[in-house]
């Protein structure tokens, strides 16, 4: 919940001049401010147990206006308690959505060695999109499945090679172009290398097409160069 929010929330309890109102928007502030530090989260789960217990109080007395009051309340006592943060044996860290007793929905996880994923999850895993941050700098963001990259994704290497397509079990796999220093490779992949038909797009204009088998040049390939000439070459 926002300060715009809050804001609205306040003005709504001093136009019924109910302090237990204002109390519980205290503690819903103090709870958030929790969530920003390194607060434990059995702390924050007893204050919004407290808060409940106010809430059902308010019902009980059949305080006037709060109903409104009430289901905002609970939407936010609800996301609220669904936001967590654990630290595991191996020194990892999660922080975000749970359900269940595990990470599920948007989260954030940050690994020992530096690494960190931000992104979607489901029972504890990476699953939906995603960004995952190397520690020696590169970044792939797209799509995950079971902690693999799987799907559609882009993937930034520090050493300026970058790679735009589809994945499979973590590897490059399907259609995508991989941009190198002198060009760039369009066409199939396979387990991660150049697998398949392809194109190569040189920075000089010219282009080569032709087969590839696990990354390397096969066959017959035909360059077409920028002067408009044509000529092949076997591998």
């Amino acid at each position: 919940m926002n300060n715009q929010n809050f804001i609205t929330f306040n003005n709504e309890i001093f136009s019924n001049n109910n302090h237990i109102l204002f109390d519980i928007i205290n503690k819903l502030e103090s709870i958030i401010n929790d969530l920003n530090t390194n607060t434990e989260i059995e702390n924050i789960n007893q204050k919004i147990r407290n808060i409940i217990l106010q809430i059902n109080n308010l019902i009980n007395n059949n305080i006037s206006n709060t109903y409104k009051i009430r289901k905002d309340i609970n939407n936010f006592i609800s996301s609220i308690k669904n936001i967590k943060k654990e630290k595991y044996e191996n020194g990892d860290k999660y922080e975000g959505e749970f359900k269940n007793g595990k990470a599920d929905g948007k989260g954030k996880y940050y690994f020992i060695n530096g690494d960190k994923y931000e992104g979607e999850f489901k029972k504890d895993r990476f699953n939906g999109k995603g960004i995952y941050y190397y520690k020696d700098g590169d970044i792939y963001e797209g799509d995950f499945k079971h902690n693999k990259r799987d799907g559609k994704g882009i993937y930034i290497s520090i050493n300026k090679c970058k790679y735009n397509g589809e994945y499979k079990n973590d590897q490059r796999d399907g259609k995508g172009i991989m941009y190198y220093e002198n060009g760039r490779y369009e066409g199939d992949f396979r387990n991660d290398k150049k697998e398949g038909q392809g194109i190569y797009y040189y920075n000089n204009g010219d282009r080569e097409m032709g087969d590839y088998l696990k990354g390397n040049k096969i066959g017959k390939h035909v360059i077409l160069h920028k002067d408009g000439n044509i000529s092949t070459k076997n591998y």
